[in-house]
């Protein structure tokens, strides 16, 4: 009996945390060069900053349309900052201004005149798998 009670409470966090899975369909893709990469953020501290990401990950690039699924996501509140790493340097290349040079896209918002969104802008709840369609502005 004591291994059973053991069990049941070595066990218990993972039964008590639901996982979901983010899947995403990216329009606007121009070109099949490079990679997609893909910054998942669960809160506005640190939002667009790399050492503040969630969960990252990097896709292929598929021109037109780039389809993928990101797993293994608590419930709770995320936004998805994505850009198109078409010189596969890992990094966000910018002009002098700072302004994107390749494609950039942010759930549920697009960049403003004078800079990205703000994370509240971005934001969704994610309490089930979901499906979303993202663009690049």
């Amino acid at each position: 009996m004591k291994k059973f009670i053991w069990l049941m409470i070595l066990t218990l966090p993972y039964f008590g945390v639901s996982q979901n899975s983010l899947s995403i369909e990216l329009l606007g893709v121009k070109s099949s060069m490079g990679n997609i990469n893909v910054a998942v953020y669960n809160g506005s501290k640190g939002f667009l900053k790399f050492e503040d990401v969630f969960k990252v990950e990097r896709i292929a690039a598929t021109e037109v349309a780039t389809h993928f699924k990101i797993s293994n996501l608590p419930s709770g509140e995320y936004a998805v900052a994505i850009f198109h790493d078409e010189n596969a340097n890992d990094k966000l290349d910018t002009n002098w201004l700072g302004m994107p040079k390749e494609s950039i896209a942010f759930s549920n918002a697009k960049i403003k005149a004078f800079g990205p969104p703000s994370y509240k802008e971005c934001a969704f709840d994610l309490n089930r798998d979901l499906d979303i369609k993202m663009e690049f502005n």
